[in-house]
């Protein structure tokens, strides 16, 4: 059984972070005070945290821009279809567009890159075969 993970990042605005995470991605909102809310992410424990915002940078993978940190998590190939839909329905501004990335290679798999309210850049990807996550 694949262990759930806990991540806590910063953000400047609770309730954008909320009509992100709650409203727009549709995680579940767990416990919360006036400086942080826990969320469900896919079954992963995120927290958001009041804190000042930090820089970004960006590095090159398979000739994008990747914004660098980021997390994000690996759906089913469906699922990770649904909520590009969605996402892209909503009017969300992309900093990757949804695509497919290590086309015909080894890892090939779909991905794209937005950020929430606080500039936190968060990924989702899917792979059509699940065996190629730690492919080389």
């Amino acid at each position: 059984m694949l262990q759930p993970f806990h991540l806590a990042i910063p953000v400047d605005d609770l309730s954008a972070a909320r009509a992100f995470y709650g409203d727009l991605m549709g995680c579940a909102e767990g416990r919360s005070s006036d400086q942080w809310i826990d969320y469900d992410f896919f079954g992963h424990q995120l927290v958001t945290h009041v804190a000042p915002k930090s820089g970004e940078h960006r590095n090159d993978v398979d000739g994008k821009a990747v914004p660098v940190p980021h997390f994000g998590v690996v759906l089913a190939w469906d699922d990770w279809h649904a909520l590009a839909d969605k996402l892209t329905a909503a009017g969300c501004e992309f900093v990757i567009e949804p695509g497919i990335r290590f086309q015909g290679l080894a890892g090939e798999q779909a991905t794209f890159f937005l950020y929430d309210p606080a500039s936190n850049a968060l990924e989702f990807k899917a792979f059509k075969d699940p065996s190629q996550l730690f492919a080389v």
